[in-house]
Formats: C-alpha cells, sequence, structure tokens
C-alpha cells in the first residue's frame, strides 16, 4: 500500500528535504517558501518513496495558460511516481492552472529540466559542473502521466585548438559602437553582481517562462561562485558607463572532482540587453570568452544549456557540436 501525504509539519518537512535517492533540499530556501504545497507519496513502512512541489501563485505565464509548476520531483517507485504526479495535477488544475510544467522549481532561474538524451553527437561526456541531472526513469515518469515536451535544450562542446579566425571580424564592430569589454573586477563583486541583476532581469524577461526573481535570491546563487571564478572569463560590455551584455564563464570543476586535470570551461551565461541582440555582441563576447580560455590553457568549451531555436544555440553552432539533450514538459489540465 501507497499513500500521499501534503506536507503539514516541520517533520513532514524535513522529510521530503532528505528524500533518500533524491538532492537534499534547503527547507528555508526561496523555491521552498513560494511553493503553495509539498506532497510526498509513502511506502508501506511511511517512507518517502517520491517527492514533488507545487507552484501557482508565483509561476511564470506561458502563452494564454494560467501555469502551475511542479518541482523538487524525484521517486524511487514508478508507481509511487504515478500516483503523485496525477495528484499534483488535480490540485494544480483546482487551483485553477489550464497547465502543468515540469520539471521547473517554480522559476527558470532555479532548477528545471530533465537529461532526456546523454549523448548526442561524439563520443558521451561526462556530467560537467552545476550540470543538471536525473535518473532516466524521471522523464519517463512524467511522460507516462501524459505530458509532452514543451521546449528542448541543449549543451555543446567545442574545440579550443588554435586562434578563433572569427574574432576579428566579431570584435570589431564593437569599436564602432563604442563598446568596451573588461573582465570581472573581483574587487568590486558585490557591486558587479548588483550591475548583473538589473541586466539579467531586462535581458531575460521574454524568454520562455520567465518570472523575475529577487535581487537577494540572484547574489544568493551567484554569490558561491565568487571564489570558483577566473575574472578574466566573466567579460562585462560596457557602452557609455552602462553595462550592455555581459558573459559567465568558469572552470569545469567537476573534472578536479574526477580527479583529471581541469582543461574545459563552461559558457554558461550570455546576456545583452535587448536593443543589442542584433549588433552581434553576444556572438563577440563568446569569441572574446573562448580566446582568453584558450589563452589561459583551456582545451576544451562547453555552451551550456541552451534553449533549442535561440540566438546562443545559433552562435554555438559555428563552433561546436551538440552532446546533451534536456527537456521542459508540460501537460494541458480540465
Amino acid at each position: 500500500t501507497m499513500a500521499l501525504l501534503r506536507v503539514t509539519t516541520p517533520d513532514q518537512l524535513a522529510a521530503f528535504c532528505t528524500m533518500a535517492g533524491a538532492p537534499s533540499l534547503p527547507a528555508g530556501s526561496p523555491a521552498m517558501r513560494q511553493a503553495d504545497a509539498h506532497w510526498l507519496a509513502l511506502d508501506h513502512r511511511g517512507a518517502p518513496s517520491a517527492r514533488c512541489s507545487l507552484w501557482w501563485t508565483y509561476a511564470p505565464p506561458y502563452l494564454h495558460h494560467r501555469t502551475g509548476c511542479i518541482g523538487h520531483f524525484a521517486a524511487n517507485d514508478r508507481q509511487a511516481a504515478a500516483a503523485l504526479l496525477a495528484q499534483a495535477c488535480t490540485e494544480l488544475a483546482a487551483a485553477g492552472c489550464t497547465m502543468a510544467v515540469g520539471p521547473l522549481d517554480g522559476n527558470t532561474f532555479r532548477a528545471y529540466r530533465f537529461v532526456t538524451r546523454r549523448s548526442l553527437e561524439g563520443p558521451a561526456h561526462p556530467p560537467f559542473f552545476l550540470e543538471p541531472d536525473n535518473p532516466d526513469a524521471w522523464p519517463a515518469d512524467f511522460a507516462a502521466a501524459g505530458f509532452t515536451p514543451l521546449a528542448g535544450y541543449y549543451s555543446a562542446i567545442a574545440p579550443l585548438d588554435g586562434p578563433d579566425p572569427r574574432l576579428e571580424a566579431l570584435a570589431a564592430p564593437l569599436a564602432g559602437q563604442e563598446i568596451t569589454v573588461r573582465a570581472l573586477a573581483p574587487e568590486r563583486f558585490d557591486a558587479e553582481l548588483a550591475r548583473l541583476y538589473d541586466l539579467v532581469m531586462v535581458s531575460f524577461q521574454r524568454a520562455l517562462l520567465f518570472a523575475p526573481i529577487s535581487r537577494e535570491e540572484f547574489m544568493a546563487q551567484y554569490t558561491p561562485l565568487r571564489a570558483l571564478l577566473i575574472p578574466q572569463l566573466v567579460l562585462l560590455a560596457e557602452q557609455a558607463g552602462r553595462l550592455v551584455g555581459f558573459l559567465l564563464a568558469l572552470p569545469d570543476l567537476a573534472q578536479t572532482q574526477r580527479g583529471e586535470p581541469v582543461d574545459t570551461v563552461i559558457l554558461k551565461t550570455v546576456a545583452v540587453l535587448p536593443e543589442r541582440r542584433n549588433a552581434g555582441l553576444a556572438s563577440a563576447l563568446v569569441a572574446l570568452a573562448q580566446e582568453e580560455a584558450r589563452r589561459l590553457g583551456f582545451r576544451r568549451a562547453i555552451h551550456a544549456l541552451m534553449q533549442a531555436g535561440n540566438i546562443s544555440r545559433k552562435i554555438s553552432a559555428h563552433y561546436a557540436r551538440p552532446m546533451r539533450q534536456y527537456t521542459l514538459f508540460a501537460k494541458p489540465l480540465p
């Protein structure tokens, strides 16, 4: 027998956050606090065998739908997963949602999407630093519950085996627009991060399922990276003193965890102001970051988690081969 339990007590919340076989969750995080409900499926001994959180009050909009998000998902048992996802859809529909989206921890600035194809072109590549991962059974659970792909994402890998012949042509227009590119100033880290927050909130406002997060949550997400960043790999583009674009790249520290030399850099985030989108700024930032990484001795670049069809994917195609696919799922609700 199996039971579904809506989490209401501190002990139940602790069991939710520390479920065996699932990533542990900080009980006081903004994602946990903003969620409208947390659910557990319990096995015959009363132990958690599946979990998820639901968001509808703060869920991002999508077309004409009122969306509800299913996140913090984990399941050790297929029957438990099916019962849990059915309950999640029932509750989201009762809250007035017309579409369920998942996995999505309430906001695309937090954890979302599943790895759905581990290897695309060429040899399989191990997980990289900060890459989402999941058992293959979890996307299958969503598919079995009637969810279908809403959006696809890719990571790609590029060799850094020589100077980029396109670099000069890509960087040249910046001078004509009086755009200068500089490295992050680590001694002003908090002030730099505050400027990045303002840029990111404008840059991504048209992105799929965008909803803003607080300045505090953004700072809390990025501050732990402070000690891991190489300042020359965080590029800030400025025009007349105004930040108009940035690129965040960092070493693939998963290589360290595997006992390998770190020879791979991850291009994690590229953001430019909407009015600069067609000015070639993003392409120039990618080329400049890759050249700087090559100069520092990195041999490969991973272009991380790009949505299919967006500008990053088009830029990446000049350099990189796709290596992994991820999927965000959705289901219309009655």
